[in-house]
């Protein structure tokens, strides 16, 4: 069994930052890609920020800049920061990963952390 673990959420004033972590466990053979999303109240999820095995990474527009992925491969865990945090950033955040297990492959995702952006 695979489990996605994100924490490091919570409130924040504005222009601040955050850390985001996930951290992937069990059974698991390879992970390949992972990322983060976020929705927000009334919005669709949505995909920001993705990095491979091999470190390439992709961002979305709206945290292009502001947001930055990163992973430790050792520890199947995936990083998020962010900064210049602005109350629009306010949402739900999930990770995802793209994982083999001894026996299977498919996408995982963790079960959300609440980023909120206030002052």
């Amino acid at each position: 069994q695979v489990q996605l673990v994100e924490s490091g959420g919570g409130l924040v004033q504005p222009g601040g930052s955050l850390r985001l972590s996930c951290a992937a466990s069990g059974s698991i053979f390879m992970v390949y890609d992972m990322g983060w999303y976020r929705q927000a109240p009334g919005k669709q999820r949505e995909k920001l920020a993705v990095i491979t095995n091999g470190k390439s990474t992709d961002y979305a527009d709206s945290v292009k800049g502001r947001f930055t992925i990163s992973r430790d491969n050792a520890k199947n865990t995936v990083y998020l920061q962010m900064s210049g945090l602005k109350a629009e950033d306010t949402a739900v955040y999930y990770c995802n990963a793209r994982l083999s297990t001894y026996n299977s492959m498919g996408v995982y995702w963790g079960q959300g952390t609440q980023v909120t952006v206030s002052s």
